[in-house]
């Protein structure tokens, strides 16, 4: 049985998205964690690492409880943003920034925290401003961390269920991405066309993680 393309596009397009805004919001943050100290890091901390060790139902089930235009910020879009992020691709995205969060930040995190206190002393006694020697020295000299942040949250977006499936359902081209295929497929028996789901994913995920350790092999050489 010929499998149904859409799924996968739609997979690697939530990915994409995903990992794109992950990347410009976690680098800020996994910075402003790893290099500062203040009142309520922990915390911080604590929640952006809480879909860790949280089932993706559970924080599927409050995300569909905030999103549901009957809540107050669910209403609040609706009504003047005209978003309704429950069973649509945009909800999927959101959900899965929240859910990939830590996938990003914590790899660059401690990336930064590795690298040696004196390469921003000597900056700052060069002149350069904490903000230029965060970009222009330290960013630089974490490739292989971001490398891994991007490769993390990507592959991670890729075979998430459970929260999916809270958020977005299972719409045919809005929200039925390649793990929702995968287990409608096998709900109708249709077991060679779950298989020929699961190898691609199988495939794409091997060859994300061989680039991966062969570039970090170059790059830390």
């Amino acid at each position: 049985m010929p499998i149904d393309w859409e799924p996968i596009w739609l997979t690697l397009r939530l990915a994409s998205i995903t990992t794109l805004v992950l990347f410009i919001i976690g680098v800020p943050v996994a910075g402003g964690l790893a290099l500062n100290q203040f009142r309520g890091k922990s915390v911080l901390e604590a929640l952006i690492s809480l879909p860790l060790v949280l089932p993706p139902s559970v924080v599927g089930f409050y995300l569909l409880l905030a999103f549901s235009p009957t809540s107050a910020l669910g209403a609040w879009l609706l009504r003047h943003l005209d978003i309704q992020l429950v069973f649509s691709f945009e909800g999927l995205v959101v959900a899965s920034l929240l859910y990939s969060l830590p996938f990003m930040v914590h790899p660059i995190q401690a990336g930064l925290e590795n690298l040696p206190a004196s390469w921003r002393e000597a900056a700052y006694t060069l002149g350069q401003s904490p903000v230029r020697t965060f970009w222009r020295v330290l960013l630089p000299n974490c490739k292989p961390a971001l490398l891994t942040g991007i490769v993390l949250s990507f592959a991670h977006t890729i075979g998430e269920f459970g929260l999916v499936l809270m958020i977005g359902g299972n719409l045919p081209g809005q929200t039925r991405v390649a793990s929702i295929a995968i287990y409608d497929e096998v709900e109708l028996l249709h077991f060679d066309t779950a298989h020929a789901y699961a190898a691609l994913l199988l495939a794409l995920s091997f060859v994300i993680l061989l680039l991966v350790y062969s570039i970090n092999k170059r790059v830390t050489v």
